[in-house]
């Protein structure tokens, strides 16, 4: 059987003034044919678990169009026709196909488009009509629609956040599909959709209470009758209609099940809904925490700046701070600023430059710090390979980088903006951050993946920003209301 394989992947935070374009998605990952098995093969990510899972079923896999760009703004009209059109085409020429399982993400925006999933499946639907199965994996910070769940025959989300099953994820969207062709089971696909926004700061898995819903959902799946169950957070930093937290429940063409399971976890999410509202320290308070711990190294992740979910990546107040106290072993992972690091670079290791870093994108997210004669302790081209169960074996491209020295504190500088994964950044630059006493990062959740086993203690704090936990501070103006926190209801 001739299974097409797909991917593209952008979360988009609207309230970014930063545009998403073609050099957005080409500067992360841009793949056609081939290709597509290249750079997928061999990575724990969703196309890397349907390339393994087809290989194990015989599957004749066709690779058509890979693009992920980092969560920016809007994708613009033209960057989107681009997109649909590499997909599309590269689908059309392949000739007689049996399926197709795609990659998407589930919360991105078109100018003039809020449902870029929803729009993709449409377009592709009426070139291949509706005999031909079309397998989706999400996001869980998705933001479904009813077109999403008209269009494809499955939308399988992960579990976990950090988002450690994209791999999992992959290999059961190919099995199930398989399972489609061959017959052996009928999917029937119901979504309930409620008014809650959650900050990405308080969902992760690993606590409760989006632990003990994540255990709902895979008890459920224990039913005979139950395929998937799946509690997508939803991405609040998105204006749109469509954004809220969903359950999506899928059994084997018994419609009444499904219906019931969605019922029971959404009203166990709507019960624990004052849970998912955190209140976190802002950065001061953080290194203040910090500093009454003994033992090392302390995690400090800037959740408010998280360039996984929009954020500009270049914000100065954790980095302010962390200069201000100048505990000795302190490092920062990173802050992204192209200038700085193409200055770096001209003086060459060994130099020193007086620079101003970060705060360049806007005012949202501190002021510009000016530093006076940085040390330049290493220089790298940014290139590593991802050691995080998320993406593990990723090759990522940050640009020209550098590491800098001030005072006690050690800053890494990057020409890409992207949040920290892993100890990848920092090994790069010569820094073992278990030999460090404060680790400070860009990143609301995922870091946990591949640093809980180093730290002795996280400390998430937050500040102004665009992926702050206090989502009142946005001024939506087309979101569907009443809708908690907003309206506390």
């Amino acid at each position: 059987m001739r299974i097409a394989i797909g991917h593209i992947m952008h979360e988009t935070n609207t309230f970014s003034a930063v545009k998403t374009t073609e050099g957005s998605f080409k500067e992360i990952l841009w793949a056609r044919n081939e290709e597509v098995l290249r750079s997928h093969d061999g990575v724990k990510d969703y196309i890397g678990g349907m390339i393994d899972k087809g290989r194990e079923l015989g599957v004749d896999l066709i690779p058509s169009f890979s693009a992920f760009a980092n969560p920016a703004g809007t994708i613009t009209k033209e960057c989107f026709e681009i997109l649909k059109k590499e997909l599309i085409t590269n689908i059309q020429d392949k000739g007689k196909l049996d399926a197709i399982c795609l990659a998407l993400h589930g919360a991105g925006v078109v100018d003039g488009i809020d449902d870029l999933e929803g729009e993709l499946l449409r377009e592709l639907r009426k070139i291949l009509g509706y005999e031909i199965p079309i397998v989706v994996t999400l996001d869980l910070h998705g933001n479904l629609s009813k077109t999403m769940v008209n269009e494809a025959n499955l939308l399988l989300g992960v579990k976990y956040y950090p988002h450690i099953d994209c791999y999992e994820t992959g290999l059961k969207a190919m099995d199930l599909t398989v399972k489609i062709l061959k017959g052996e089971i009928n999917p029937v696909m119901v979504m309930k959709k409620l008014p809650i926004l959650i900050p990405i700061a308080a969902g992760t898995t690993d606590m409760s209470p989006a632990k003990d819903i994540t255990q709902l959902c895979l008890d459920m799946e224990e039913q005979t009758e139950v395929i998937d169950c799946t509690f997508f957070h939803g991405f609040p930093y998105t204006d749109i209609p469509d954004v809220s937290a969903t359950v999506i429940t899928i059994t084997d063409g018994n419609d009444e099940i499904a219906q019931t399971v969605c019922k029971e976890v959404a009203k166990d999410i709507w019960a624990m809904r004052a849970k998912f509202s955190r209140e976190l320290p802002d950065p001061k308070n953080g290194m203040l925490q910090a500093l009454s711990i003994g033992e090392c190294p302390i995690i400090i992740n800037e959740s408010s700046d998280n360039p996984g979910a929009g954020a500009p990546g270049d914000g100065t107040y954790l980095l302010r701070e962390m200069l201000e106290f100048n505990i000795p072993k302190s490092c920062f992972g990173f802050i992204y600023d192209p200038e700085v690091a193409n200055l770096a670079h001209q003086v060459g290791a060994g130099g020193k430059i007086d620079v101003s870093i970060g705060g360049k994108t806007d005012s949202l997210h501190g002021e510009p710090i000016a530093l006076t004669s940085a040390y330049i302790k290493a220089l790298t081209d940014g290139r590593f390979t991802t050691s995080s169960p998320m993406m593990k074996g990723f090759e990522f491209n940050l640009g020209k980088s550098v590491r800098l020295q001030v005072g006690n504190v050690d800053i890494i500088v990057c020409s890409v903006n992207w949040q920290t994964l892993d100890e990848q950044i920092f090994l790069l630059h010569g820094i073992d951050v278990t030999e460090f006493r404060i680790v400070a990062l860009k990143s609301a959740q995922h870091f946990r993946a591949g640093f809980k086993h180093i730290a002795k203690k996280i400390i998430s704090v937050d500040s102004p920003g665009l992926s702050t936990s206090k989502v009142a501070s946005f001024n939506y103006q087309r979101i569907i209301r009443p809708i908690y926190p907003l309206d506390c209801n």
